[in-house]
């Protein structure tokens, strides 16, 4: 079965350095822009239950920063960059077509 692609938002709303929370079906998930480059991961720190959308971005070096323990995740891969979080969060496909941010949820 193809996974689905959802339609976030207009690509216009998301600018370099934004941090863009969105729920679908059971799924919390964080939109990011850094550099350009639009990422999607797992809303919720790994660690502790925290919203990532309220943390801080690196755009430079395209992390996200837990605003609860301070804990860093890469955008483009979802690893901690350091403790107290050990698990990664999860990562999804992102594509842009007709001025539309779609995530692959699956």
């Amino acid at each position: 079965m193809p996974e689905e692609w959802i339609k976030v938002c207009d690509e216009k709303l998301l600018k370099n350095g934004d941090l863009l929370d969105f729920d679908h079906a059971d799924k919390k998930i964080l939109l990011a822009k850094a550099r350009g480059k639009v990422f999607a991961t797992d809303r919720i720190c790994t660690h502790a239950y925290a919203d990532l959308a309220t943390g801080i971005m690196n755009e430079e070096e395209k992390t996200v920063t837990c605003p609860l323990h301070l804990s860093v995740f890469k955008l483009d891969t979802g690893a901690p960059q350091n403790l107290p979080a050990e698990e990664p969060l999860k990562t999804y496909k992102v594509k842009i077509q007709d001025n539309a941010i779609y995530v692959q949820l699956g």
